[in-house]
């Protein structure tokens, strides 16, 4: 249900099978998501979310079998460093990798060298400096920028690696669970930044299982469950009782205030 006038995908799969070791996560997996078209990817835990982040950023790749492919911008064949530059990623696999002593302003500054901190092999240049500099101040991190990624909390940590997704301007930002762990306070500061980001017109795909985290702009919401798309459409059709209580097999009342939502028991 493309609503972009663009009409190539930015992420088209068709027939896609993938394995985590030993177990298959997708057996026949298709899904065309476009450009300027928010979108979330809802589903519980061992769903294939991640998997499915993993897809996209070349991470896991699929089995090679007739009538079966993964295009990205349209392509089969990806450059790894052209796709650093449009789509940005925040995930937390990435915050996991970094070492507790990286100062805050390298973290975002990896992200020009697709690092996980700066190397001695790297040179940053002044153009690089400036931007990061420029992000660290837009996100309200201006203040931290010489202290090490360990002493930050979460919430800090989090829109530091907005941040360094930020840095080549990517066309489509891919956010895996990123209010997880986080505050209330928190949570918003980081929930109102995605708004802004997606009224400026950075396509975002948000893969998450907290129905609190899906902001107003998101207009498509596709359901995944084990490895199986099982509902793709308006999010005014599928965040409602009927198909969340199906999706997460359990019974659930959906309540809506200031275009986000919340789930309660239904029972």
């Amino acid at each position: 249900m493309p609503t972009s006038a663009d009409p190539t995908p930015y992420l088209e799969l068709q027939a896609v099978e993938a394995w985590l070791g030993p177990r298959p996560v997708f057996t026949d997996l298709c899904l065309r998501l476009h450009r300027g078209e928010h979108t979330v990817i809802l589903g519980p835990n061992g769903s294939g979310k991640s998997s499915l982040v993993k897809l996209l950023g070349r991470e896991l790749y699929p089995v090679v079998k007739p009538g079966s492919w993964l295009r990205i911008f349209g392509s089969t064949s990806v450059n790894l460093w052209e796709l650093r530059g449009r789509i940005g990623l925040v995930s937390p696999d990435l915050q996991a990798h970094y070492r507790p002593q990286v100062r805050a302003a390298d973290v975002v500054l990896s992200g020009f060298f697709g690092s996980v901190g700066i190397g001695r092999s790297q040179q940053p240049t002044a153009a690089m400096a400036a931007r990061v500099a420029e992000l660290m101040e837009q996100l309200g991190l201006a203040e931290l920028a010489g202290r090490p990624f360990g002493q930050l909390s979460d919430g800090q940590r989090r829109r530091l690696l907005l941040a360094r997704a930020l840095v080549h301007q990517p066309e489509v930002l891919v956010l895996d669970e990123p209010t997880n762990g986080l505050d209330l306070r928190a949570r918003h500061q980081l929930l109102g930044l995605l708004r802004e980001l997606a009224r400026g017109g950075t396509t975002l795909l948000l893969v998450t299982h907290q129905i609190e985290a899906i902001i107003p702009e998101i207009r498509r919401a596709v359901l995944l469950r084990a490895g199986r798309v099982v509902g793709d459409g308006p999010v005014e059709e599928l965040l409602r009782d009927g198909p969340l209580s199906d999706l997460f097999a359990t019974p659930l009342r959906v309540c809506s205030a200031n275009g986000y939502r919340q789930v309660l028991p239904a029972d």
